[in-house]
């Protein structure tokens, strides 16, 4: 109980950051304090398929959101294959749409939210928001719903990216929807930025190889509030608001540049080089520092002092340490207690750094059982949750030693991150949601 305790003062401090919720929810991708962490949760250590299962629903078509849950509802993006095939040109068959490549498709897809009953695993309805082919490949290791939805507790919001933006209300009927156009992502790499909300502003990064850009909406109405035009390439971060000084930014990671952003009038507040290409962690913030990182093709992490960001900070004082090895390229940063934890590349390799001035308590620490990961590890009370791609899931001790707790396994394929309300660890995997309680 005392860890727990221990841990309140520093997340209290970002509670203005955070959608309204309570101890039963889990309103946005990285949770409510967008750390990665459930500070109030205490979830089994041990699971497999006949331990510490609830239950376990399978899910119609795939999708890499990470669900968000509200009171009895957990929300979930998928896209569905129909039977209908579309009509392409012979000229479409090239790349993008190549039928040969495992990561296209001929087929009709239906872009679909629903909702589950967090108790039961019932699946309580299925809205069909788009049904169309989707316009590109994706990775193999991608999906056309990777974008984790978000809420307010009133409606839920869901990006499909190039396949419109939805705004729900928990009955699954659909209030209001835009499509901005098609993104044209590297190397068909697919789409994956998540929605973001603070106050009553919705916000929408797009990176990509063609007019990248930020939106911020009215979520009431969907209405454009401003637009900023951005020299970026395609990135697959989420953006982060924080308060400074009274003022809202909103924070952007992506490969030509770091940029915040005053979320009222649009206006750059800051910016910085030194992060590398294909830019998928999110950044994190506490305690008035915000770390972004990247880990394609060279590592970087800068952790930057928002009191003294102003204009171009690029080597300045403001960035208080950067830090040059083992860096993720996909999963996401756990922030927990003034400690920064970290996988590196896509690999089950644990770093963990003083927070405060980036002093390492181990480095690059093999995860045994974790040799492929795109989720984001999950700080829960005195321990992390780390999941693997084929189903192994790891808890290592929360601390300034490397411990591993305990090794798990279920029998599916994980690309969205754990989720964690009350004593309930939620897993998404490709066929299957899990819920593991004891």
């Amino acid at each position: 109980m005392g860890l727990v305790l221990s841990l309140f003062p520093a997340f209290l401090l970002n509670a203005q950051m955070a959608p309204v919720a309570s101890e039963a929810d889990w309103y946005q991708w990285r949770g409510d304090f967008n750390t990665g962490v459930a500070p109030a949760g205490n979830p089994p250590l041990e699971w497999g398929e006949g331990t510490n299962v609830k239950w376990k629903t399978e899910t119609p078509g795939v999708g890499h959101a990470t669900p968000i849950i509200r009171g009895n509802q957990i929300i979930l993006l998928s896209a569905v294959p129909t039977d209908q095939k579309a009509d392409i040109p012979e000229s479409a068959g090239d790349g993008e749409r190549n039928p040969m490549s495992p990561t296209s498709t001929q087929f009709i897809h239906r872009f679909v939210v629903m909702s589950v009953d967090r108790n039961t695993g019932e699946i309580q309805w299925q809205t069909t928001v788009r049904e169309e082919l989707p316009f590109s490949s994706t990775h193999q290791f991608g999906s056309w719903a990777s974008g984790s939805p978000v809420t307010d507790g009133e409606r839920i919001y869901a990006n499909f990216g190039s396949h419109g933006l939805y705004c729900l209300d928990f009955e699954g009927n659909i209030l209001w929807e835009k499509d901005f156009g098609r993104m044209e992502k590297v190397m068909s790499f697919g789409e994956g930025s998540s929605p973001v909300l603070r106050g009553n502003h919705l916000i929408i990064l797009r990176d990509h190889q063609g007019e990248s850009s930020l939106l911020v909406l009215d979520k009431h109405t969907g209405e454009l509030s401003w637009q900023a035009e951005r020299e970026e390439i395609s990135s697959w971060s989420t953006p982060l608001v924080v308060e400074v000084d009274g003022r809202s930014q909103v924070i952007t990671s992506a490969t030509n540049k770091v940029r915040s952003y005053d979320l009222t009038t649009g206006t750059l507040v800051w910016e910085s080089t030194g992060l590398t290409r294909n830019v998928i962690p999110s950044p994190v913030y506490a305690n008035g520092i915000v770390y972004v990182m990247s880990g394609y093709r060279g590592n970087a992490l800068m952790a930057i002092d928002l009191s003294r960001a102003k204009g171009d900070i690029t080597g300045s004082s403001a960035i208080l340490f950067t830090y040059d090895q083992n860096t993720p390229y996909t999963p996401g940063p756990v922030l927990m207690d003034d400690r920064l934890y970290f996988l590196k590349a896509n690999n089950g390799y644990l770093t963990c750094l003083d927070a405060k001035d980036g002093t390492a308590y181990y480095t690059s620490q093999k995860v045994e059982g974790i040799n492929e990961i795109f989720t984001s590890p999950l700080g829960v009370k005195d321990r992390l949750y780390i999941i693997g791609t084929d189903g192994t899931g790891v808890v290592v001790k929360h601390g300034d030693q490397f411990e591993v707790l305990a090794q798990n396994q279920l029998e599916d394929r994980f690309f969205a991150s754990p989720v964690v309300v009350g004593d309930a660890l939620f897993l998404r995997g490709e066929k299957h949601l899990y819920c593991i309680s004891e």
